[in-house]
């Protein structure tokens, strides 16, 4: 199958199965979102939606995280993962953001990678869910399915994975295209064990059909 193929078949499917794809952490505002995407980093959104709600009732803007400590800050998160390094990320976050910004979260992703804890996943994340640029991060979910499924080809970095992405989804369906790849990947095309028998694309996914054909051969 041609990769053009690949993609028109894949991304129809994405727009008919998750029409409202969305992220599924809870914020209010950009700081918030912010914050939810540093300590979701190799922890699930519902952990993170668990202990938000009482860090942004303690810390609501920039101004007042940027006064905190690593260890008043460690006593909300302690239940996600990393908390000792999420704890000094947030803190050096907020006050880069007070420092450098005037406590606004910025809208490039070079001036959001300047910050504590933000790296170019994070920083796509937030400019293209904020301020609706045409942006793809790349999580785990994202580099797995894109391989899996054979949208990108030996992509060995979330980089390099971003860069083919980018290269065959439309502008427009960029930023969108960044929540179907999680979604599926989190519910259907698990990393353990894909729900391979009601993924509605097995008809162009690369994995599924050389599975099939190990298959034929024994």
């Amino acid at each position: 199958m041609k990769k053009d193929d690949r993609y028109r078949m894949a991304l129809e499917y994405f727009e008919r199965e998750f029409p409202s794809a969305q992220t599924e952490l809870h914020y209010q505002d950009p700081f918030q979102l912010l914050v939810a995407v540093i300590l979701s980093a190799q922890c699930t959104d519902k952990r993170v939606n668990m202990v938000t709600p009482a860090l942004f009732e303690a810390y609501p803007n920039a101004a007042s995280l940027a006064q905190a400590t690593p260890e008043d800050v460690f006593n909300y998160i302690h239940s996600v993962s990393y908390p000792n390094s999420k704890s000094r990320h947030l803190v050096g976050m907020a006050q880069g953001l007070v420092s450098q910004f005037g406590g606004r979260v910025p809208d490039s992703v070079e001036d959001l990678q300047r910050l504590p804890g933000v790296g170019r996943k994070t920083a796509n994340v937030i400019v293209s869910v904020v301020y609706g640029q045409p942006a793809l991060a790349v999580d785990t979910h994202v580099f797995r399915v894109s391989n899996r499924i054979g949208l990108t080809r030996n992509s060995k970095t979330p980089l390099q994975t971003e860069q083919e992405l980018t290269r065959y989804i439309p502008e427009n369906k960029r930023a969108v295209a960044h929540h179907w790849l999680i979604l599926h990947g989190r519910y259907v095309c698990t990393a353990r064990s894909p729900h391979c028998d009601r993924c509605g694309l097995t008809n162009c996914c690369q994995h599924y059909q050389l599975k099939m054909r190990k298959n034929e051969k024994k």
